[in-house]
């Protein structure tokens, strides 16, 4: 879409806005880089995806974003062969982390809904990938700022050497400072470092007192920084310990990233969807803020938009006005006096196109409807423009030059004081010819103009509309609100009265008009009245319409809920009643067999068809229970052979093997082969074996029945109780003790949220006053 217009429209502070809401670099970025798509699947798209995080937002309270970051750079590094420091690898670790806790979240919106609200963000939650490994393995062994001790077991017995050689030295130099004879020797009682190395403050004069090695001295050369000879060994001890140091160190870190480049896809692909998402939730902050709604969009050329105001406008103060082209109208000219929101409604309208085409809700009230342009063309600058100073005649012609050239019938052009700066004569012809060829070339446009001439023009022309913006005469002031399909009136002989003009003037100066013009400015004052009667209750009939389709929706649900319900209760009732007949069959069995016995023995006069007769009585009570199912098709794909396909009435999956016609098709369920009409087919995906992935488990034969979470923090008390569970349930553990503590309840109560969700947690309870009371809970594994 035209950069210029853009820019004209101010649509770069609506992304500044937009990107203020923003928490991370990657969501920033795809902020600055907004612009209006001019697909129509593209923009429904981006407009759904909007709309869902923006119920949700609604709705719930979002996770924290906080600490997220873009790391496609650390994961190329790692790719190449680079080494990642330990803050380069916590930004990894908190990306996984943030996505986790997203993932969390939306999984127990799926549990509390029971039903596929969102399936846009459903999508995005399934192409998230299982990093907990990696994510693990980087939290064990990296604190905020460095690795920890026990990272290895070569490091922890490295830094153990380096605290006890480090505590030696100060032991031993502690000694020669605190020395009552050294006392007037040192320039102060205590252990600095000079490089790298535990040095005294002697005094310049006392230097032949202390052997050892000057490694610095004070800018006045008085003290001397030594070190003392009975510690330099040691010292030496260090710092051969520290470049061991080093070289473990940086041999878990290539360890640590050669993990993360094995990761490389998973991350890029966290990377993605959480800064998209990071991105959808500031537009749906930006959205509340402005109480903006999702838009209709239609193939047809459209534009209805129900009490819209400009989004950069003070909200407590702008005036909302109902901005429509009637569906044979694709010309609206609009009349009125000098700032009277003339050029405020072009601006309006533009903008919110440009909002609503690049993924955004938009300032209006439910119910707007849009179609998709392929540009939006503006010559807009004048004394109430913010980014332009007034524009002469040849500005506005050279840019009105390039519009008409690339100007075409699924373009929206915006005209503002069109034919201005010049003789009005030639303007008001100059503006009718230019209105005359977008008109031709089947625009939309709408146009400003102060021309008493084009109120006329549409009364000439089909498919063009006069609109004004109305003036209080009382308050002498315009009050910025827009009446559609009404021209512009003069209000000069009203204002000249006000102001006290005298009465014979103004009936004088009404006599010079003519009746005609009289009649005219009357018949526009009762066509302003009656516009905006119309328009407030078409609003409300909109309205009403809305709410009588939701209320005839939600019925209808509730309807086909209580008919599965009913059909349930129906199948449940002849299953007891099948259940009544069977044990009765069988007792009858029972019966005959004793009566055939006693026949066989003793020679009564039972028949054996007469038996089979009574036996065949109780097998007609069975009630016969239909296999096929009423389920109403969903999705209406194409149907081809090969495809795999769910059919509906008898709940079974099969394959197409033929497309007999255009209603029906053979499929095979099993051994079974069915001709069925396609009506009851439903393309399901292929289903694939997912790739196994190895999960590396670590000392599953060491686990305590005990699991002690005292001392941890709060997130890291659940990531150890998540491992612990999953060995847990490996061992075939049945039941096991977390040990929380009482405190102030916070981790109790954390622990327990998590079990309720667990999959391999069958229950749970308090501990008993023997087993430790409330400060511990007892897991029951299924």
């Amino acid at each position: 879409m035209r950069q210029k217009s853009l820019d004209v429209l101010e649509f770069d502070k609506i992304k500044a806005l937009v990107e203020k809401e923003t928490i991370s670099d990657i969501g920033r970025e795809k902020a600055q880089s907004m612009s209006p798509a001019i697909d129509l699947n593209t923009v429904q798209f981006q407009i759904d995806e909007t709309d869902e995080l923006s119920q949700i937002y609604n709705k719930h309270r979002l996770p924290s974003l906080s600490g997220l970051s873009k790391v496609s750079q650390l994961v190329h590094r790692a790719t190449i062969g680079g080494i990642l420091n330990v803050s380069e690898l916590n930004l990894i670790k908190r990306l996984i982390q943030v996505q986790n806790q997203f993932k969390t979240f939306y999984n127990q919106l799926l549990e509390d809904d029971e039903e596929i609200l969102y399936p846009i963000l459903h999508g995005r939650m399934e192409q998230l990938p299982v990093l907990t490994n990696l994510y693990q393995t980087i939290h064990q062994k990296c604190d905020t700022y460095d690795l920890y001790d026990d990272a290895s077991y070569e490091l922890q017995g490295i830094r153990s050497k380096i605290a006890s050689t480090t505590q030696k030295i100060k032991q031993n130099l502690d000694r020669i400072v605190k020395s009552q004879s050294n006392q007037k020797k040192l320039s102060d009682a205590l252990v600095t470092v000079r490089n790298d190395r535990n040095v005294i403050p002697v005094k310049a004069e006392y230097r032949q007192d202390f052997n050892g090695i000057v490694h610095d001295q004070s800018a006045s050369g008085q003290t001397l920084y030594i070190e003392p000879n009975s510690v330099v060994e040691m010292n030496n001890t260090i710092s051969r310990l520290k470049n061991d140091e080093a070289v473990e160190r940086e041999r878990i870190l290539i360890e640590l990233t050669a993990e993360v480049a094995t990761e490389a896809e998973g991350c890029l692909t966290a990377e993605n969807v959480m800064g998209q998402i990071d991105f959808l939730i500031a537009k749906a902050r930006y959205a509340s803020s402005i109480k903006a709604t999702k838009p209709t969009f239609n193939t047809e050329r459209t534009v209805y938009l129900p009490k819209a105001f400009h989004p950069l406008l003070d909200q407590e103060t702008v005036v909302a006005n109902t901005i429509e082209f009637a569906e044979d109208i694709s010309t609206v000219i609009i009349t009125g006096p000098n700032t009277g929101g003339k050029t405020v409604t072009l601006k309006t309208l533009g903008l919110i196109v440009v909002m609503a085409q690049s993924g955004l809700l938009i300032p209006t009230l439910d119910g707007s409807k849009l179609s998709i342009f392929e540009n939006v063309f503006c010559d807009i600058g004048d004394e109430q423009s913010i980014e332009q100073s007034l524009s002469t005649f040849s500005s506005h012609m050279k840019n009105i030059v390039e519009i008409l050239e690339d100007a075409t019938s699924d373009s929206l052009i915006l005209f503002d004081e069109l034919g201005a700066g010049t003789d009005p004569s030639e303007g008001a012809a100059l503006a009718m010819s230019i209105l005359d060829y977008v008109h031709n070339v089947n625009s939309l446009v709408m146009a400003t103009t102060h021309y008493p001439e084009l109120k006329a023009y549409s009364y000439n022309r089909e498919r063009v509309m006069n609109a004004s913006v109305e003036f209080d005469v009382t308050t002498l002031s315009p009050t910025y609100k827009l009446l559609m399909g009404v021209p512009g009136r003069s209000n000069a002989f009203d204002i000249s009265s006000k102001l006290g003009l005298d009465k014979t003037i103004i009936q004088q100066a009404q006599s010079m008009i003519g009746q005609d013009e009289q009649e005219i400015n009357e018949m526009i004052a009762s066509l302003e009245s009656n516009s905006k009667r119309v328009d407030d209750q078409r609003i409300e009939l909109d309205k009403l319409l809305r709410e009588a389709q939701e209320t005839h929706d939600e019925l209808e649900k509730k309807y086909e809920q209580y008919q599965a319900y009913e059909k349930r209760l129906m199948d449940e009732a002849k299953d007891k009643a099948n259940q009544r007949v069977k044990s009765a069959t069988q007792e009858a069995d029972q019966i005959l067999k004793d009566l055939r016995t006693l026949r066989d023995k003793k020679g009564a006069d039972v028949k054996e068809h007469e038996l089979i007769d009574k036996k065949k009585q109780l097998d007609d009570q069975y009630e016969a229970k239909d296999i096929k199912q009423q389920v109403k098709k969903q999705k209406w794909d194409e149907i081809h052979a090969g495809d795999e396909v769910k059919v509906l009435t008898y709940g079974q999956k099969g394959e197409v093997l033929e497309v007999v016609s255009n209603e029906e098709a053979i499929v095979q369920m099993g051994i079974i082969k069915m001709k069925l009409p396609l009506s009851d087919l439903e393309k399901t995906k292929k289903t694939q074996e997912a790739p196994t992935k190895m999960v590396k488990r670590q000392n599953r034969q060491n686990i305590k029945m005990d699991l002690d979470l005292r001392g941890y923090r709060y997130e890291e008390a659940l990531n150890e109780l998540d491992q612990y569970i999953d060995q847990a349930v490996l061992s075939n553990y049945q039941q096991v003790n977390i040990i929380h503590g009482k405190g102030t309840g916070a981790l109790q109560k954390g622990v327990q949220n998590y079990l309720k969700n667990h999959k391999s947690v069958a229950s749970y309870r308090n501990g008993m006053p023997s087993e430790g009371g409330f400060g511990v809970t007892v897991v029951e594994l299924k």
